[in-house]
């Protein structure tokens, strides 16, 4: 019997109206399976379910309070997307939005807001130089291992306690299973839209721009689906 259904729609145990992030138990309860486990230094990173709606983790590594964000926005729900998104068929957009709730759609964060400022969930989706979009997200996090500003530095540098958990940029792709957004030599992150720097417009701007995109999410979201299946069910 499989840990993990990759094909699982965590909307559907979902209450209506509600964010499977906070309200699917079997979102957290897959979060748990795939994270509980040794850290790059061999240390064990225990998962427990006893805080509503959060993951948790107490030990000599520090305490922390973690959940669920999802990765791939579609833009269904941007007005200024809309004109795009509209033009899409809606068997590829139903498709799309079926892909991201699978648990490949989702990452893990700490959930605590630290000195009454915001969480990382909530900062990448207020930057309009990230827009929600986590390969922005993981470009983020690879200059703070280095070091480097982004426009997510500070409230990485809130959360360096987490981070450094994996040691080094590689150790935290390779603990979340997201080798298929870098290079091989995890030198750089594999963008989903044509990127210089955080100048660039981090929305899709035309519907070949957004085709585009949605194509290497997909294919990223069934990249990590088989990495978890491959993990979790062996």
């Amino acid at each position: 019997m499989s840990l993990i259904d990759i094909t699982f729609n965590v909307f559907s145990d979902t209450p209506k109206g509600k964010d499977p992030d906070s309200y699917s138990p079997t979102l957290r309860h897959y979060h748990q399976i795939l994270w509980s486990k040794p850290l790059p230094s061999g240390l064990p990173f225990t998962l427990d379910l006893d805080t509503p709606r959060l993951l948790h983790h107490k030990s000599e590594l520090g305490e922390f309070f973690l959940s669920s964000d999802q990765i791939g926005n579609t833009y269904s729900y941007v007005k200024k997307m809309l004109h795009i998104v509209e033009q899409i068929p809606m068997g590829e957009m139903d498709y799309f939005e079926s892909l991201r709730a699978t648990i490949a759609g989702h990452a893990f964060f700490p959930a605590r807001r630290i000195d009454g400022k915001m969480t990382i969930n909530g900062a990448r989706g207020v930057s309009h130089k990230i827009q929600d979009r986590f390969d922005l997200t993981l470009e983020c996090i690879r200059r703070f291992y280095l070091g480097e500003e982004s426009p997510l530095t500070d409230v990485l540098q809130r959360n360096g306690q987490f981070f450094q958990l994996f040691d080094d940029f590689n150790g935290y792709v390779d603990f979340f299973l997201y080798q298929d957004l870098v290079e091989s030599d995890y030198s750089s992150v594999k963008f989903w839209l044509p990127f210089v720097s955080f100048c660039n417009p981090a929305l899709p701007q035309t519907i070949d721009q957004y085709l585009s995109y949605k194509t290497k999410v997909i294919d990223f979201l069934n990249a990590r689906n088989q990495r978890i299946d491959a993990f979790a069910n062996g």
